[in-house]
């Protein structure tokens, strides 16, 4: 017999979107089924979580995946988030927001990598994501078939309304961006100055 998974109190609370008090409450209020370990923790069962989340047994969960590549883009990160609920609402969908403020070539992503990690345990049904560039600059049909091989299908909201043209300049910005950032720092004075030349190239090679 396989024994069910189960979750801390600390768990429950991120994946739940509450505080580790509420849980703590529902337990005394017996609105949550809980196990305690042998030293008296609270253990959450995997069943509960999902009853929790409106999820049925067979169900995984739904996760709405959001990110901007800097904190000034913060604006556009709550309209990701805003766009992905309503599309999950109207489905009658209970989603899961997990959100990134970095590089889209950045693979150590805090919730990107959680996202990963979910998947691979086959603990997701569907992704829901804004534009394919907010899950990856490169590689997006690949990371597609991953998903699909796990059991999770992914929904796209937009496709990019940019021309070849434009999406190839924007890759290339990202690039050097990208590597000239690690090897002289973001804020170096080298790395405005290449930034600033290679605009300057695309910008003469766009009026040609």
């Amino acid at each position: 017999m396989i024994k069910e998974k189960l979750y801390t109190v600390k768990q429950a609370s991120e994946i739940l979107g509450v505080c580790r008090k509420t849980i703590q409450r529902w337990d005394r209020e017996g609105k949550i089924k809980v196990i305690r370990t042998p030293g008296g923790r609270r253990r959450i069962p995997e069943s509960e979580i999902k009853r929790l989340l409106g999820i049925k047994a067979e169900d995984g969960l739904i996760i709405g995946y959001a990110r901007v590549s800097s904190h000034t883009q913060k604006d556009d990160l709550q309209r990701q988030v805003e766009a992905i609920e309503k599309y999950a609402e109207r489905r009658g969908w209970r989603v899961q927001i997990l959100k990134d403020i970095g590089s889209g070539l950045n693979e150590n992503r805090k919730n990107y990598r959680k996202l990963l990690e979910l998947v691979a345990k086959g603990e997701v049904s569907k992704i829901i994501i804004a534009y394919p560039d907010r899950l990856t600059r490169f590689g997006f049909k690949t990371l597609v078939f991953f998903f699909q091989q796990h059991g999770a299908e992914v929904i796209v909201l937009n496709e990019k309304d940019k021309t070849p043209k434009e999406e190839l300049i924007e890759d290339l910005l990202t690039i050097i961006s990208h590597f000239a950032g690690r090897l002289y720092g973001m804020r170096s004075h080298k790395y405005k100055k290449l930034k600033e030349g290679v605009e300057k190239l695309i910008e003469d090679v766009e009026s040609d």
